[in-house]
Formats: C-alpha cells, sequence, structure tokens
C-alpha cells in the first residue's frame, strides 16, 4: 500500500506538469506583449487583439464549422492510413519476402512531401474533400507502415515461443502476444502519423478546399489582411493538435497497452 511519503513525489510530478507549462504559457504571452508594444507594429496583431477574433469566429459559427470540417478529413485520412499503413508494416515486420518486395517502394515514396501530391491529387479528385483526404492518407500511411514494420521486429522472440508452448493458435498468438507487446512501438508510429495527417489537412486547405481551419487563415490574410485571425487560427491548430495527441498519448494508461513497456 503506498505510503505518505510514497505519494508526496507523485503529487509534486503532477503539480508540475500542470503548474511549468502554464508559468511558460504565461511568459510567452507576456513577451509578445512586449514586442508588439515595444516595436510598436501595427500588423502583427496583440494577444488581446487575437482573444476578439477568436470570440468574433465563435459568435459567427465559422470556428466549429471549419474546426469540424478540419476534424472529418483528418478523422477520414487517418483512419485509411491505419487500416492500410498498420496492415502494410505487419505484414512487412512478418513475412520477409513481402518486406523485400514492398519495403524499397515504401522508403522511394516516403521522402516525397505530402505537398507534392497536391497537383496529382488534384488532378484525380478535384478541388475539395477527397483531394485533401487522398493527401492525409499518403503522408500518414507510409511512416506508419515503416514503424509497424520496426514494431514487429521488436517484439522478443521469447513472448512469441512462450506462446505456440501454450498451444495458441495464430490468430489467438497474433491478437494476444504479438499486438499488445508491439503496442509501445505502435502507438509511436500513430503519434507521428497523426501530426502529420493534422500538419497536412492545414496545407491542403489552403490550396485544395474552400473551407477548414487552413483555409480560414487564407481567407483572414486575403480579406483586409485580418492577421488577428490569422494568429487565432494557428493558435487553434496548435491547441487542436496538443488535445490530438494528448488523446493518444492517454492510450499509454491502458492495461493491455502497459504490459508491452518493457521497464514493468
Amino acid at each position: 500500500m503506498p505510503t505518505t511519503s510514497d505519494r508526496m513525489p507523485v503529487a509534486r510530478r503532477s503539480a508540475e506538469s500542470i503548474l511549468l507549462p502554464v508559468a511558460t504559457l504565461l511568459l510567452l504571452v507576456t513577451a509578445w506583449v512586449v514586442a508588439v508594444r515595444g516595436t510598436g507594429t501595427k500588423v502583427f496583431p496583440h494577444p488581446m487583439q487575437v482573444l476578439n477574433g477568436v470570440m468574433e469566429l465563435m459568435r459567427s459559427g465559422v470556428l466549429l464549422r471549419y474546426a469540424a470540417d478540419s476534424l472529418l478529413r483528418v478523422g477520414i485520412g487517418f483512419g485509411l492510413a491505419v487500416l492500410v499503413g498498420m496492415v502494410l508494416g505487419m505484414m512487412m515486420g512478418l513475412y520477409p519476402m513481402v518486406a523485400i518486395a514492398l519495403g524499397p517502394v515504401v522508403q522511394f515514396l516516403r521522402p516525397i512531401s505530402p505537398l507534392a501530391w497536391v497537383p496529382i491529387a488534384i488532378l484525380f479528385f478535384g478541388v475539395g474533400d477527397k483531394a485533401a483526404v487522398a493527401l492525409i492518407f499518403l503522408a500518414a500511411s507510409l511512416p506508419l507502415a515503416l514503424h509497424t514494420t520496426g514494431a514487429m521486429a521488436t517484439v522478443p522472440a521469447i513472448y512469441l515461443n512462450a506462446g505456440r508452448n501454450f498451444g495458441l493458435s495464430p490468430p489467438r498468438l497474433f491478437f494476444h502476444v504479438l499486438l499488445p507487446a508491439a503496442m509501445p512501438q505502435l502507438l509511436v508510429g500513430l503519434r507521428i502519423a497523426l501530426w502529420v495527417s493534422w500538419q497536412v489537412v492545414v496545407a491542403a486547405e489552403m490550396i485544395a478546399v474552400d473551407s477548414g481551419l487552413g483555409y480560414m487563415i487564407v481567407d483572414a490574410r486575403n480579406a483586409g489582411k485580418r492577421y488577428d485571425l490569422v494568429v487565432a487560427g494557428m493558435l487553434l491548430i496548435g491547441g487542436i493538435g496538443l488535445l490530438l495527441d494528448t488523446g493518444i498519448r492517454k492510450m499509454e494508461s491502458l492495461r493491455w497497452v502497459r504490459w508491452g513497456f518493457r521497464e514493468e
């Protein structure tokens, strides 16, 4: 049973995890205010102007609608990337012949910037949601496939041998041994793929669609140089991205995931 002395470091770490980011945020906002007032700029907005811009977007309903559009595109593109990328990565990780056949193709396509695919996506899918989803899928599926391949290789052979000795069938061996043991590395791949998806959707919305947070930023710049709304959009993109990453990281606390972490 944890003693009072055992709980103190936990409470301290919990407090630090909240207070330190808040203190950093306050320092950054203070530096922002000092920079705006010190330079006397009329272009870059004051934090209060940005806050007023956010409230304006909320009152007009644009903020929620555009955020929902961006999240929907990421959800579809990321979901497809998880299905295809993880299956492809597992196949390459478990079957050497598949890795020999497909590995060079994946490595060849992976360094190509997602934005380089924009003309191709528009050519095949036109200007709209399909082009944006296709860009997200291409950007997220390839790194996820490679991380999944590596995750399969990190599973100790003793786990698989023990499962076979207990008479587990191949499906049970996969779902009850291989997948949970590889999950820590798979979560890293999922976080990277989600981060890439969120970045790409913003870039795609600046080019290929007429809604979403990326489109909102470009529209605010072009329609009257509303840089308060531009910065507001940037902060909202960062905040939503942080929430998405936090959601993925929360999966690490699940019991069926935790046993895959070696230190435990």
